[in-house]
């Protein structure tokens, strides 16, 4: 696990044969990491900066079917999604939660409302679940008061799921190091190993992290999880460009501004495209957008101003009497898709299935959505099967373990409500007694947040932590809910941080300053042209 001393010891193990080596650390490398490990395959993951610090921490946070897919004609993408999304809220409650959307209709909308009927009814037998209703305007109004005022022609009732995305990782991650698997970020790989046929063999990684030493890691199979940056990969085993970077971008609001118990979905006054207004985390989200991301990838995506603008327009005309401005934004972020590159016109319809390619012994796995990462895995271990001569696509019940009685016996103990009770054990799993018995920072909340000190001193302690941002933009995400960055409660920050991780005043000032760039640039309200 992630406690003092794990990544000397993890690169104490760098030179050992290895049966799997996965590049990337978002959702589809840990899912992969996951399943492998589960199986009894050695394997390690290996990712450049942050885990989940791509894509799989700047999604719109749903779990979900995919409701926009079946009207773009992609039902199999609609029905492996539904599916998944059932079986996780099953196995992961208080970490991915079902969520009640509205639907609505405007006077403006080029699709009539009776098709939004029609589309939830389909999307209801997928999951042979029926649970959508028409709402008539004074149910509507029930639910979201704030549309007090809004012209709209007919609404319509139906649940998907929501998760903090970033948490998903960690606790896919955390599951895989309790069967074995071993996951080190701040880990990059320079270059893949070949032997004289050419073949993949291994990679060479460099520690990031400060000490710049390099490691020759051999193993029999080494796979592409790197999302949007798969293309690079690919290029030194002679791949085309095969992927679509396209961005997706996110307004957060405080509750207090706009506050929302259940979701809302609209056509955009502008192109007709979905748009979401999602309750999340004690916040209100609003996104996305669809744009090809022209950047280079390795610099942090940012939001725009015509992206903002965009967004913006939406929330007015969703909730005109709130007169909402930029100066209400509280934080952005955005993320850049794999999506698999079929020519389409609008970036919107491109389709999200996930591919595999093996070329000369590299196996690259892409696309997808959030919701799907486990049928990623099990595809990739499938596809692996030639190469370890045995079925490894064993059927395995759940997804997340149930902590001991023991651990929830402490849990219990602390006392929390019955929502903080699940949330903690949804997002911590094993950890969770540990957490709870840190006393009464385990329940002091950040701020106006809804994390809580004990997980930021625990996240500190024993979730890989290596930058600030690794703190506060994933492992408790005060830099996205508190205005400015958290700046606030950053003495309280750095008191908590310099004792878990030991770091002198020179360290944290460093640390400081580099997560105010980060967060000004990617996450902040200052917004600039394309």
């Amino acid at each position: 696990m992630w406690t003092t001393g794990w990544r000397d010891r993890a690169f104490s193990q760098f030179n050992e044969q290895w049966d799997l080596v996965i590049i990337g650390g978002g959702i589809t490398g840990a899912g992969v990491l996951l399943e492998a490990s589960r199986l009894g395959l050695r394997a390690l993951l290996l990712e450049a900066r942050d885990f989940s610090s791509g894509t799989s921490s700047r999604s719109t946070k749903l779990v979900h079917g995919g409701l926009r897919y079946l009207r773009q004609g992609q039902v199999g993408v609609t029905r492996e999604s539904v599916v998944e999304r059932e079986r996780l809220m099953k196995e992961a409650k208080g970490l991915i939660a079902p969520l009640g959307f509205c639907l609505t209709s405007f006077p403006s909308d080029k699709m009539p409302g009776w098709m939004f009927g029609a589309g939830l009814a389909l999307y209801d037998l997928i999951a042979l679940k029926w649970q959508h209703s028409k709402l008539s305007r004074a149910q509507l109004l029930a639910k979201i008061p704030l549309l007090e005022g809004t012209e709209i022609k007919s609404s319509y009732h139906y649940f998907d799921a929501q998760t903090d995305d970033s948490r998903l990782v960690l606790r896919v991650l955390l599951e895989a190091q309790r069967h074995g698997g071993v996951a080190i970020n701040h880990c990059g790989v320079r270059s893949l190993l070949r032997d004289k046929a050419g073949q993949v063999v291994g990679v060479v990684a460099a520690d990031l992290a400060g000490s710049e030493k390099t490691f020759e890691i051999r193993a029999k199979s080494v796979v592409n999880a790197t999302g949007a940056w798969a293309d690079n990969l690919r290029k030194d085993v002679g791949g085309e460009k095969r992927l679509r970077q396209i961005r997706g971008s996110h307004l957060l609001f405080s509750k207090q501004r706009l506050p929302l118990r259940e979701a809302i979905s609209l056509m955009h006054p502008r192109d007709g495209r979905a748009v979401f207004a999602i309750p999340w985390e004690g916040t209100t989200i609003i996104g996305t957008t669809d744009i090809d991301h022209k950047h280079d990838l390795d610099v942090e995506p940012w939001i725009t101003q015509g992206e903002a603008e965009y967004i913006l327009e939406a929330a007015i005309a969703l909730f005109p009497s709130l007169e909402l401005t930029e100066r209400d934004i509280v934080s952005t972020w955005s993320g850049v898709r794999p999506v698999i590159n079929t020519g389409a016109k609008d970036p919107s319809k491109e389709s999200r299935e996930h591919a595999l390619w093996m070329e000369n012994g590299l196996l690259t796995v892409t696309g997808g959505k959030l919701t799907t990462f486990r049928i990623m895995a099990r595809d990739v271990l499938e596809a692996l099967e030639p190469v370890f001569g045995r079925d490894l696509t064993k059927k395995r019940e759940t997804i997340f373990e149930t902590p001991s009685d023991e651990t929830l016996d402490s849990l219990k103990r602390a006392e929390f409500s019955d929502d903080m009770y699940n949330r903690m054990i949804g997002r911590h799993g094993h950890d969770v007694g540990a957490i709870a018995d840190l006393g009464d920072e385990s329940k002091q909340f950040i701020g106006d947040s809804i994390a809580t000190w004990g997980e930021l001193r625990w996240a500190a302690r024993s979730e890989a932590v290596v930058h600030l941002d690794d703190l506060l933009l994933r492992r408790v995400r005060i830099g996205m809910f508190l205005a400015d960055g958290a700046s606030s409660v950053m003495p309280q920050v750095r008191a908590v941080v310099q004792s878990e991780l030991g770091w002198d005043d020179a360290r944290w000032e460093r640390e400081e300053v580099a997560y105010r760039k980060v967060w000004e640039t990617a996450y902040g309200t200052r917004f600039v042209s394309e």
